[in-house]
């Protein structure tokens, strides 16, 4: 649970809304960092005959998502929160599996495919509660990430089909 700075904000959203809104945030915002690192990850350690495009593909990826986990940690930030920040706190927050150790290009391209996906049903997630809120900033973060990933997961599936 984020704490709320100690100061008022009177923009329209009540209080029990901003903290609905600004919690669910930190867990897509931990997603979202997991999967930065995941990215960046196969990005470094991808090997094979797919190398090349799939080395590139993975850096425009993890850059997408480094500006990505950077809005929605100011938007918890706008909405009166502190963002987590820290290992331990993603960690406690994300709903996505670590890989480590040598992975062939295959598995890389199917975990990332799954971690996208965890990604958009936790930005589902947070919409309704966002449109409950009538906070049009934070819907309007959550439809461009919905397009984003759900652009990435088509694009990724196509490689292993």
């Amino acid at each position: 649970m984020l704490q709320q700075q100690f100061f008022n904000i009177h923009d329209g959203i009540s209080p029990e809304n901003r903290t609905l809104v600004a919690n669910s945030l930190a867990g897509l915002l931990a997603d979202s960092y997991s999967l930065y690192l995941k990215t960046h990850n196969f990005h470094w350690n991808v090997t094979g005959i797919m190398f090349n495009s799939l080395h590139l593909m993975f850096e425009e990826h993890y850059m997408e998502l480094a500006i990505a986990v950077d809005s929605i940690a100011e938007r918890i930030r706008a909405l009166g929160f502190i963002a987590p920040g820290s290992y331990s706190e993603f960690s406690g927050l994300t709903k996505i599996k670590e890989h480590t150790g040598e992975i062939d290009s295959q598995n890389m391209v199917q975990y990332l495919i799954e971690s996208h996906e965890i990604v958009l049903k936790t930005a589902r997630e947070v919409l309704p509660l966002a449109v409950t809120a009538n906070d049009q900033v934070t819907m309007d973060l959550l439809t461009k990430r919905l397009q984003i990933h759900e652009k990435i997961g088509w694009m990724l599936r196509s490689l292993i089909q």
